[in-house]
């Protein structure tokens, strides 16, 4: 499809599904700066300052964000604090400072050393900043400690739910189509091309290019047709999770203990445990993110794969809007890793003490699998195998002649 040329304040829309392709701010320069640059100071201050205060049995634990991650690395469980620092830090912090490294060039409209790059970058960034996520899974985790802890919040919390709404709100100002249309109107180049058969649609930046080229002329990306093996790495990726799986809900992803008895739950012995003991609304919430979203994205990228390959079970436009939903619920299976994260950095007493168990590991990787399933996976095979079955159904049958078996 050919995106119409968009003023400040429009937006485009999908002919088939009625995605949104792109929107252009009302303020394109100055909104993402301003989000951008109040994200970093937010960040600043949520890093800095103390997190939650946790108090049992006269023993108080203060705790900070790098203070958890400082935690798991002493634990010997340094995966866990690098997928929260990259998911909650690192990729957060580039993301913001590349936003303001493009829109500051687009602003001066001066072009700066690797803009192409740097806006590539940034656009794909936008789906692994999981800020949001640990402030719900913080929620869930008070649910838990306040009914045997006192628990007060510090300032670091109030600040990162203002921070996960700024983050979230930079992200959905940057079109990457009128970004990249900006930069070559700087260079003095026309990035929009007319549409046409023998010219392809670049699937990052949405301009139409010539088949000629092995790269887009205008963001850099690969330019195909189609992702090239799309269905093969993205269920090399969904089978690797779905073995992932098992472990992950075999073996033990929390041990709690106390001076009398040790408890060794795995998910669904947590979730019951929890149902058992009063904890009704966690123990949903957990059920939810940990068995339900998971097992079904599983299942929904299953469905995907096979119907992009053999053919679809419902209309096209149905199964994108499941594709869709299944790329938006992929993230939140992350609570229950955060979760542990909190109740293991706020029980580490001799009183009390919880440490994750060797499902926390293979749980994650099961989490982070199936995104990476969802992002390969090429949306519009599954158009291409209804437009192929509509053609199949309208041709007309071949007589047989009657001499001749059938």
């Amino acid at each position: 499809m050919a995106l119409p040329r968009l003023w400040q304040g429009q937006e485009a829309h999908c002919p088939n599904c009625g995605y949104e392709v792109v929107e252009v701010e009302k303020n394109p320069y100055i909104a993402p700066l301003a989000y951008a640059s109040a994200s970093l100071v937010l960040m600043a201050f949520v890093y800095s300052m103390m997190f939650v205060t946790v108090t049992m049995a006269g023993v108080t634990s203060i705790l900070s964000l790098p203070a958890m991650m400082k935690r798991l690395v002493l634990l010997d469980f340094g995966f866990l604090a690098e997928v929260m620092f990259v998911l909650t830090f690192g990729m957060p912090l580039l993301f913001l400072l590349l936003c303001i490294y493009v829109y500051s060039a687009l602003w001066r409209e001066k072009v700066y050393p690797g803009l192409l790059y740097a806006t590539r970058t940034l656009v794909r960034l936008r789906h692994w900043i999981m800020v949001d996520v640990f402030f719900i899974s913080t929620l869930v985790a008070y649910i838990k400690l306040s009914s045997v802890a006192k628990v007060e919040f510090g300032a670091a919390f109030y600040l990162m739910f203002v921070l996960a709404v700024m983050l979230i709100r930079t992200s959905v100002s940057i079109p990457q189509h009128w970004v990249y249309y900006k930069i070559h109107r700087m260079l003095g180049r026309d990035a929009v091309q007319t549409a046409s058969e023998d010219r392809i649609c670049c699937s990052r930046c949405l301009y139409f290019r010539g088949r000629e080229e092995a790269t887009c002329g205008v963001c850099g990306a690969d330019l195909y047709d189609r992702r090239p093996k799309s269905l093969s790495v993205s269920t090399a990726f969904l089978i690797a999770a779905m073995l992932l799986y098992v472990p992950a809900n075999v073996l033990p992803i929390m041990i709690s203990s106390n001076p009398t008895t040790v408890q060794i739950n795995t998910i669904f012995n947590g979730i019951v445990y929890m149902w058992n003991d009063g904890d009704k609304l966690i123990a949903v919430i957990i059920f939810s993110a940990s068995i339900l979203v998971p097992g079904a994205k599983i299942v929904l990228l299953l469905v995907l794969n096979i119907s992009a390959r053999y053919g679809l079970p419902a209309g096209a436009r149905t199964m994108q809007r499941l594709y869709r939903f299944t790329e938006s619920i992929g993230k939140w299976s992350m609570i229950d890793i955060f979760v542990i994260i909190i109740l293991m950095s706020a029980f580490h007493t001799y009183v009390a003490r919880v440490v994750p168990g060797q499902a926390a590991v293979y749980f994650c990787l099961v989490v982070l699998l199936t995104m990476l399933s969802a992002y390969f996976f090429d949306p519009r095979l599954l158009w291409d195998k209804a437009h192929s079955f509509e053609q199949s159904a309208n041709r007309p049958s071949e007589k047989v002649p009657a001499n001749q078996p059938e």
